[in-house]
């Protein structure tokens, strides 16, 4: 099939952007596209006009703000993969873009496209969510920030409304102890879409107690969840591997799995505990590996 007819635009600045999509309730903001191009081939989606905001230069770039690092919106899932001061400052981010569609998507795919589709399997938005970051909204010369435990509502459903356009998403930089990420997820094939998926960050001090926890579950939930009560019993553990089971355990069993026609109720919620606690083992070792 082909797309419906449709007007496309390249405004060279945010607050033209923004007054474009507030002129048409039926335009799309496009970028990379990878999600967008094929549901208009399909014409699951038929959007009057596409703006396209691939070029706009304050959309671009990674950039190390002291409490958080700073990726724009259009920034390449590619470049932030292959950027030096993801990897140093914001290890779980590095560890899960591997995992990001495919090599030829990622090329092409940006970070604040896969945050604003709001898949429940997607990656990006999992650390977003686990690190307790944000996303910074315009909407024409109006700013303002969004937690992203309040950005996401549901299923490819967001806290946006007519008008807003993301222009950079904010992931916390921790600066305390010795760090480590553990990022896991299962699919049927590899670079599919995750059945479940876990991310998790620790913080550990000389003594190799755990300074701070912060565990997250996708894919099998409608929205990335940040698991608040794992991280609070963790916290001054040893984070032996009995501790950690006992935590997630208690943390997995309140939360509601969503629904799939590949994986039963029952399978992908004890995969989201068995992922979790492979995840926080590997940010464990990775933190205990750095320690002096």
């Amino acid at each position: 099939m082909k797309a419906a007819p449709f007007d496309y635009v390249r405004p060279r600045s945010v607050e033209e952007a923004c007054a474009c999509l507030a002129a048409d309730a039926d335009a799309a903001i496009i970028a990379g596209g990878q999600t967008l191009v094929p549901m208009m081939a399909m014409r699951l989606a038929r959007p009057s006009r596409l703006i396209d905001i691939a070029r706009i230069p304050e959309l671009h770039g990674i950039r190390h703000d002291g409490a958080a690092i700073t990726v724009g919106a259009a920034t390449r899932q590619v470049t932030a993969l292959n950027h030096d001061t993801i990897a140093r400052k914001v290890p779980l981010l590095a560890l899960a873009l591997p995992f990001v569609g495919h090599a030829a998507t990622r090329s092409r795919g940006t970070v604040g496209g896969s945050v604003a589709n709001a898949d429940p399997a997607a990656e990006i938005p999992l650390v977003l969510a686990t690190l307790d970051g944000a996303i910074a909204l315009r909407n024409g010369s109006a700013a303002r920030s969004v937690a992203a435990r309040a950005f996401f509502v549901g299923p490819m459903m967001t806290a946006m409304t007519q008008g807003d356009c993301i222009v950079a998403l904010h992931f916390p930089v921790w600066h305390e102890g010795r760090v480590g990420a553990g990022f896991q997820e299962v699919s049927t094939r590899r670079s599919d879409f995750a059945l479940a998926s876990a991310a998790a960050q620790v913080a550990l001090d000389p003594a190799g107690r755990c300074m701070a926890c912060a565990l997250g579950i996708g894919g099998a939930v409608a929205t990335p969840v940040r698991l608040d009560a794992a991280g609070d019993a963790l916290t001054g553990s040893r984070l032996s591997d009995r501790e950690i089971a006992e935590a997630v355990r208690a943390a997995v069993a309140s939360i509601e799995i969503m629904s799939s026609p590949h994986a039963s109720d029952d399978y992908r919620r004890r995969a989201a505990a068995t992922l979790s606690a492979r995840a926080l083992m590997q940010a464990r070792d990775a933190a205990r590996g750095t320690m002096q």
